[in-house]
């Protein structure tokens, strides 16, 4: 599984440089139970607001 995860969101605790994520586990949820069918239907649940 590659490594390399890309995040805009540079106000999360686990946003680097270049926007990268260096968070241990990444955790996506459907807003439609199990199914999604574009990413609009997704959330990612591992955002941590930086303090």
């Amino acid at each position: 599984m590659p490594r390399e995860v890309l995040c805009e969101v540079e106000n999360c605790n686990f946003w680097s440089d270049g926007n990268r994520c260096h968070a241990d586990e990444i955790y996506v949820v459907s807003h439609k139970g199990n199914t999604a069918h574009d990413s609009k239907d997704t959330d990612c649940k591992t955002f941590e607001p930086t303090h």
